[in-house]
């Protein structure tokens, strides 16, 4: 682990990013979402839940609050796909 601080400011130029329309954002990169992939998405409601005590940053907090009501369920979401992308196999 790094002794190195981690609180570097963005070197983003966000004005610029605000500033732009949809059509100058270049999403060449990114594949079409097709009926085969609406076929085979589904819909992953959580099980059992069990209540946590978790810190996180004021600004990431109030980022999830102000997407809606439901933001604790977008929370869970945002961990669960950072998790499932960060699986290992198991030997």
């Amino acid at each position: 682990m790094s002794d190195k601080p981690m609180n570097k400011p963005s070197e983003t130029d966000w004005a610029r990013i605000d500033a732009m329309t949809d059509a100058e954002i270049d999403t060449s990169d990114i594949p079409p979402l097709t009926e085969a992939f609406f076929k085979r998405a589904k819909v992953q409601m959580p099980r059992h839940l069990i209540a946590v005590t978790v810190q996180v940053d004021p600004d990431v907090l109030a980022w999830f609050k102000a997407q809606g009501e439901d933001y604790e369920q977008r929370m869970h979401a945002a961990l669960r796909i950072y998790a499932e992308a960060h699986k290992t196999a198991q030997p």
